[in-house]
């Protein structure tokens, strides 16, 4: 069981910068893939970012690849997302997640188990 809890959202203006964090209690947090997802109002949960439980692997949605960084610190059960160059439609609530051994794709949300309550990003023109 993993309980997460994100934090760093906020407003910003177009081009500006953030960066999201996610905390993670409970056990074995180093052995889960972890992702982040983001939610626009009326709209699905779409796929932002993975990063595999060593942090050697890195996969991003192409509408962010370039502009976001997804990175994890195992010591302190963190992960982020670096998010610059922000635009109005990255508007959205973002979430982490922790994904548990699944043969679906690691942008699905089904493969993940385990889900923040999300974090507001605001994006200005």
């Amino acid at each position: 069981q993993v309980q997460l809890v994100e934090s760093g959202g906020g407003l910003v203006q177009a081009g500006g910068s953030l960066r999201l964090s996610c905390v993670a209690s409970g056990r074995n947090f180093n052995t889960y893939t972890m992702g982040w997802f983001r939610q626009a109002p009326g709209k699905e949960r779409d796929f932002v970012a993975t990063i595999t439980w060593s942090g050697d692997s890195t996969f991003y949605a192409d509408s962010v690849k370039g502009r976001f960084t997804i990175s994890r610190d195992n010591a302190k059960n963190m992960v982020y997302l670096q998010m610059s160059s922000l635009k109005p439609e990255n508007t959205a609530v973002y979430y982490c997640a922790a994904r548990t051994p699944s043969t679906t794709s690691l942008r699905s949300a089904s493969g993940y188990s385990y889900w923040g309550q999300g974090t507001q990003v605001t994006v200005s023109s």
